[in-house]
């Protein structure tokens, strides 16, 4: 069969001949029909993601939609390597494929799975968000980042702030749930107050981070300074991306000076089966609650050329098979 393999960490993946998949006891054939090109793919194709296969070649992409031989419509977390999501067919764990319902469409469910996935396993699994929480969304300006203030809202977040670059996508959050909006323009010091301010001001208990990087570094640093004027406050700091960059400096006094809860969300984290779960609940609200992204549909003999040339953060790529 045809698919898009990685036989070297150092070269886009190439659409060429595979074998073909033959599921084995649990597992069930699935016929793609969609598969997003998430951050999470590309990094695990180029080597560079802890989950990464070890060996090529292997067939890039980790999870998509496809019909089992029933014909039944279901989303997938691709199983066992060599086998991926970017291909004509490809096997799955059946414990790990929900239903996509009637009135999500094929590349929305392909192209909002990862995103969605994001927030509402952070939110749920990790933070254990109670019913009016307060919930700082640092780096919402992506694809992920707008699902999360919409999901906040829905799991019960009583206020919603959140942080970015771009002034237009930011604009366009408030009017999707955003109560405030702190940009990440700002010089420094100007940001490390408007950070001090809003979590004491907000009372904000989650933090959901997608950038890492400098802007974390500052959150951190805010929430010392309030926990040495006052009783610590009890912060679940929940890290979900690193665009911004993947160590930061991060002083031991923030720990000791503060009731910060530092964690992960991601796989490893939360088990796959929570992961699937939860991208299925998001699935069931996806209509009522506008869950969309801009997505790029691209034809997966394509894949490879696509792949090369990138892509923008404000679009999710969908590899489709007819």
């Amino acid at each position: 069969m045809k698919a898009l393999v990685v036989s070297d960490f150092e070269r886009t993946p190439e659409w060429t001949d595979f074998a073909e998949p033959v599921p084995g006891e649990g597992e069930v054939l699935v016929h793609v029909t969609a598969a997003g090109l998430s951050n999470l793919a590309r990094m695990q194709a180029s080597g560079r993601h802890y989950a990464s296969p070890t060996a090529v070649p292997f067939v890039a992409g980790i999870d998509g939609v496809g019909r089992l031989d029933d014909g039944s419509r279901v989303y997938f977390f691709a199983g066992r390597r060599p086998f991926g999501a970017f291909a004509l067919r490809s096997i799955a764990p059946a414990e790990l494929c929900v239903p996509v319902p009637a009135d999500v469409s094929d590349i929305t469910a392909a192209s909002i799975a990862n995103a969605a996935m994001s927030s509402w396993a952070a939110l749920i699994q990790r933070a254990a968000i109670q019913p009016g929480e307060a919930v700082l969304i640092n780096g919402a300006t992506g694809a992920s980042g707008s699902l999360a203030v919409k999901i906040a809202r829905h799991l019960g977040a009583g206020k919603v702030i959140v942080t970015g670059r771009n002034p237009d996508v930011l604009a366009k959050l408030t009017a999707t749930g955003a109560d405030e909006v702190i940009p990440l323009t700002l010089p420094p010091e100007e940001l490390a107050r408007e950070f001090r301010r809003s979590i004491e001001s907000n009372g904000i208990g989650i933090v959901l981070d997608y950038l890492w990087g400098a802007s974390s570094e500052a959150i951190l640093k805010a929430v010392e300074a309030l926990g040495r004027r006052h009783a610590a406050p009890a912060i679940r700091f929940v890290q979900i991306g690193s665009i911004s960059g993947h160590t930061i400096t991060f002083p031991a006094a923030v720990l000791r000076s503060t009731g910060l809860q530092v964690m992960g969300s991601g796989l490893g984290s939360v088990s796959d089966r929570e992961l699937v779960a939860d991208i299925g609940a998001a699935f069931k609200v996806a209509t009522k609650l506008g869950l969309t992204v801009g997505v790029s549909p691209i034809p997966m003999a394509e894949g490879a050329a696509a792949w090369a040339q990138g892509g923008s953060r404000s679009e999710r790529m969908v590899f489709t098979l007819d």
